[in-house]
């Protein structure tokens, strides 16, 4: 196949992209528009892969998503381009309804217009994969209740609410113009590079320098974890084998309590890169305001892609959690490149010189 992915810089679109060029043939275009959180030294090890092309383009530019289809020609798109940072969203939403709503609208009315085109046998063929977030359902009240596909959305952030947006959209685009989608809804992804905004890599990495971890209100907050590696063959195998106009959650059987999580690194540094000072990484612990609107509890239920498509996660939380502490240490250089700024600065240096 020939997949065009948007945001394949991003964390889990890059993610995509090493297991589609690692472990498949198919033909990969990965088009980004290169925000803050999109970084090219996360595909390193694939850039010169003959399979691989890239293109800096914007999602709202309809345009030259338009042109990108045409020259590409793929036989599916795996729609990842998104604002992602609840935080962010809450300080400036702006940038969400443009990206995750107005894009994903100009990015269906190209892939419209490109779908109608095609002959009979490719247009039957081609799917539009929509990948999406657990948090456009709200939050889970019982200790019990996990999100399912049919859950009504209930978003509580600018985020959430835009992502939401995105999937009506989606759906709306199949119903009305028989456009062949399929949607995901993720929960809280983690593993190697993950923008340091994040709280796993946040957390590593301030501790490494001695910073405050910080938690937010009591930490009691619950999330379902999953490992980015592990989400990466979820979606291959829903854009292969699953059925025209479904969603399925992906979900990597892991809730852990926010506070739990952090004091997991603490415990995995602890013993992986010791404090040159006594004492354990816990005592970095800092609990701060809880931030607004902040949902309780998300939890999905996985049953739907594991009963229909043969999907399950093939890591724990331990194993996943360990594996990701591993990579940080490997790979701190990095992370020292995305937090002082130099990756984009290299990034924009080297793209003009290969536009000259």
């Amino acid at each position: 196949m020939r997949i065009l992915v948007t945001g394949g810089a991003g964390f889990i679109g890059s993610a995509l992209i090493r297991h589609l060029l690692s472990d498949t043939e198919h033909n990969v275009l990965n088009l980004d528009k290169l925000t803050y959180a999109g970084n090219l030294e996360s595909l390193a090890n694939v850039e010169n892969n003959p399979r691989y092309q890239f293109l800096q383009a914007d999602i709202v530019d309809q345009a030259a998503v338009s042109d990108a289809l045409a020259q590409f020609q793929p036989d599916a798109i795996m729609h990842l381009a998104a604002e992602s940072h609840v935080d962010r969203s809450i300080d400036g939403p702006a940038a969400f309804i443009q990206t995750n709503i107005v894009g994903t609208y100009s990015l269906l009315e190209a892939t419209r217009a490109y779908w109608t085109g095609l002959s009979a046998e490719r247009k039957q063929a081609f799917r539009f994969h929509h990948i999406s977030t657990d948090e456009v359902y709200g939050d889970l009240h019982g200790v019990d209740d996990l999100f399912s596909e049919t859950t009504p959305y209930a978003p509580s952030s600018p985020y959430s609410a835009s992502k939401a947006a995105s999937d009506h959209l989606v759906r709306a685009w199949q119903r009305t113009y028989g456009l062949p989608v399929l949607l995901t809804n993720c929960s809280n992804n983690y593993g190697p590079y993950h923008f340091p905004e994040k709280l796993i890599p946040l957390v590593i990495l301030n501790a490494l320098d001695g910073k405050p971890l910080p938690v937010y209100g009591n930490g009691q907050q619950i999330r379902d974890w999953l490992y980015v590696e592990d989400h990466a063959r979820a979606l291959l195998q829903v854009v292969t084998a699953g059925q025209v106009g479904e969603t399925y959650n992906i979900g990597g059987h892991n809730e852990q309590q926010n506070l739990h999580v952090v004091e997991s690194i603490c415990a995995l540094l602890d013993e992986l890169a010791p404090r040159q000072q006594a004492g354990s990484y816990r005592e970095q612990i800092t609990f701060v305001s809880d931030r607004p609107g902040h949902d309780q509890r998300y939890a999905i239920d996985a049953g739907k892609i594991e009963r229909e498509l043969g999907w399950t996660p093939q890591e724990t939380f331990a194993s996943g959690l360990r594996k990701t502490v591993h990579w940080y240490l490997d790979n701190l250089d990095w992370c020292r490149r995305v937090q002082d700024g130099s990756y984009q600065r290299e990034r924009l240096g080297a793209l003009k010189e290969h536009s000259a």
